[in-house]
């Protein structure tokens, strides 16, 4: 989907279209705009129905925003100042102080999330979740999905969609995954792109590795090292050669992904490895002096991730726990129990434990809380084990601060 979260946004507003908008800092509160419009103009009626109405004056801009909120994404009027996705919102404001900042509402990007993939699974039942704004699908035994080498399908995809949303999307038709993946960045927004196996020297292999879904920044600077920049550059190598520098499985990867080679099926019911929740805070926090706002973060944190679980149907028994300091550091903890539960007490003890295992001394710009070795709740409820009892709450064990070096 093309600026997915951006482009639901301006279903909600659409006298925001062709502006430089972002979306992050921030979930969205019920009353933001509509809030202080009331209060500005009670002689007005504003509801939730005329939000189109609302003036392009009372929308906050990044220039005023003040704290560590990251962006998710932006339009891409906004992209063309170098904004993007991941990127914290102060710095975009150095970019582009006068685009509009929107909170997120994940509430109604997952309403919209569900409704394109029905339409796709109406037109190609053989379909890949990938996230909320991104799936594989395989078209190979649709009827008619061989016509123009698939453009007709993929148009039909995109008409239905928008007809129904009023989004767009961009699709890339190739013969597999890693290819059709890059292929649908080549023409974004809403762009066909179509790659065969006879197409990598010409529209593959000119592009940077990093364009390659699976080699990060890190992989790219040893690629770099060795004066491997293109995906040209990296088919160039031989296989035992990158075997050699890269790791056996990784460079064999690598040396299939240069020349375009990926057998990985489309799979419908694939199931997330783990579950997560996290926050960047407005500013550094000790767990000392500010134990007390730290610990309610926490609990929220874990709350949050039972509530996710319970939701989607999966129990864990593997709990974990990241930490970023104000050095930019990360660190993780985890601990696996010896059974599955959702439970926000349960998990916030096990996540309890692991903090006892980092160093609390220092600032902290991050807290995340994870739960991992999933297993469909039916599932482990079809083994004859107990089912999970209710949250329980107050919480009152002591996390942050209680050990003597945390000072």
């Amino acid at each position: 989907m093309d600026a997915f979260y951006a482009s639901v946004e301006l279903l909600r507003y659409p006298q925001l279209q062709g502006l430089p908008v972002v979306i992050g800092g921030g979930r969205r509160k019920e009353d933001d705009l509509l809030g202080r419009l009331r209060a500005a103009h009670p002689e007005h009626d504003w509801a939730e129905d005329r939000l189109d109405e609302i003036p392009l004056a009372f929308f906050p801009r990044l220039s005023g925003y003040t704290g560590r909120g990251v962006i998710t994404t932006a339009t891409y009027e906004a992209r063309q100042f170098g904004v993007g996705s991941a990127m914290g919102v102060m710095k975009a404001a150095k970019l582009c102080p006068d685009a509009i900042l929107l909170p997120v509402d994940f509430d109604q990007y997952r309403h919209y999330s569900q409704r394109f993939k029905a339409i796709i699974t109406g037109i190609a039942p053989l379909m890949e979740n990938r996230g909320v704004d991104e799936v594989y699908i395989d078209f190979t035994e649709v009827p008619g999905g061989q016509r123009e080498s698939g453009r007709v399908l993929a148009r039909l995809i995109q008409k239905a969609i928008f007809d129904d949303t009023g989004l767009t999307c961009s699709v890339g038709v190739a013969p597999n995954k890693l290819l059709a993946k890059m292929a649908s960045e080549f023409n974004k927004p809403n762009g066909i792109s179509i790659v065969t196996e006879g197409d990598l020297q010409n529209f593959i292999w000119p592009l940077p590795c990093r364009k390659v879904n699976g080699i990060g920044p890190k992989a790219e600077a040893k690629l770099a090292a060795h004066d491997i920049h293109t995906i040209g550059d990296l088919a160039q190598r031989d296989r035992m050669w990158l075997m050699q520098h890269f790791g056996k499985s990784y460079g064999a990867w690598l040396h299939d992904a240069a020349h375009g080679k990926d057998d990985r099926p489309v799979e419908m019911n694939s199931e997330p490895v783990s579950i997560s929740r996290e926050t960047t805070f407005e500013h550094d926090l000790h767990a000392v002096r500010d134990r007390e706002a730290l610990s309610a973060i926490f609990t929220k944190l874990c709350e949050q991730v039972a509530a996710d679980l319970q939701r989607k149907g999966y129990v864990g028994k593997t709990i974990g726990i990241k930490l970023r300091y104000d050095n930019f550091q990360s660190v993780t903890r985890d601990q696996t129990l010896d059974h599955h539960m959702d439970q926000a007490s349960a998990i916030r003890h096990a996540a309890g434990q692991c903090l006892k295992r980092v160093d609390l001394t220092r600032r902290l710009r991050l807290l995340g809380v994870r739960v991992g070795s999933l297993m469909k709740r039916e599932d482990w409820q079809a083994q004859g084990l107990h089912t999970p009892q209710a949250t329980t709450l107050p919480y009152t064990e002591s996390l942050f601060g209680n050990t003597p070096d945390a000072h």
